[in-house]
Order: structure tokens, then C-alpha cells, then sequence
């Protein structure tokens, strides 16, 4: 009798705990994206650039918008460099 009483609030308690779950997963789904930071603002990018005289690289974590222009290295513009993923 003691014994199924434990089974019977484990399973409420592991039910309760997968129904919160699902609500919480389906609630993230259906939440607006946030809204782009003003103009002007630091956002985080992370993009790679290549000179195509020396082969310096150099790592772009912050930029004022999304496609920064490409920095310049040995008087030429420097290459970007598609990221590997």
C-alpha cells in the first residue's frame, strides 16, 4: 500500500514536471523575436578577413551593422573568409 502511493506522487511529480516542460517549449515557439538594436549600436557578428598579400587574418567579434565593409591591410582591401560550419 506504502509502496504504490510512492509510485502514484512520483508519477505526478514527473508528470507535472514534463507538462511545465512542454508549455515552457511550446511558450519559447511562439515568443516575437527581439527587436534589431538602433542604428549605430555595437552588434556581435563574427567574421574573418584574409589579406591576400601577406595573409595576415583577422577575427570582426563588433560591428556597427550586420556586413561591415572589409578592412584594408598592405593598401588592399583584405578578403573575407567563409566561416567553416
Amino acid at each position: 500500500m506504502f509502496g504504490t502511493i510512492i509510485w502514484v506522487l512520483l508519477g505526478v511529480v514527473i508528470m507535472a514536471f514534463v507538462w511545465r516542460l512542454g508549455f515552457g517549449m511550446l511558450r519559447s515557439m511562439t515568443s516575437p523575436l527581439p527587436e534589431p538594436p538602433p542604428a549605430g549600436e555595437m552588434r556581435r557578428i563574427n567574421v574573418r578577413y584574409r589579406c591576400s598579400m601577406c595573409g595576415v587574418e583577422l577575427r570582426v567579434v563588433m560591428a556597427p551593422d550586420q556586413d561591415p565593409p572589409p578592412p584594408r591591410h598592405c593598401l588592399e582591401e583584405m578578403e573575407l573568409v567563409a566561416p567553416v560550419e
